[in-house]
């Protein structure tokens, strides 16, 4: 994961001080317990994320026709097409 769990932790409590301040947002439920339910979200999202990376790179080393180095502008058009088609098959 590219992001730490404290980093996570601090940005949905920053996204939860945000709530504090509008007035026009009314809380059915404690405000902690969505601070929790968002950075829950956060994690799967980047979890997604870190699957898609992984997937992507495994199918650019099975390419047996050509080795293409990691950087080179025809591996970063592949890296996107196989990241992006990771995403849609898997929901994100």
């Amino acid at each position: 994961m590219r992001i730490g769990r404290e980093k996570i932790n601090h940005i949905s409590s920053l996204i939860i001080k945000d709530f504090k301040r509008r007035e026009e947002l009314d809380y059915k439920a404690d405000l902690n317990d969505l601070r929790l339910e968002i950075a829950e979200v956060m994690t799967e999202e980047l979890k997604v994320v870190d699957r898609a990376d992984e997937a992507a790179r495994k199918t650019l080393a099975s390419y047996t026709t050509k080795k293409l180095r990691e950087g080179s502008p025809e591996w970063d058009v592949l890296y996107q097409k196989h990241f992006e088609d990771y995403l849609k098959k898997h929901g994100a």
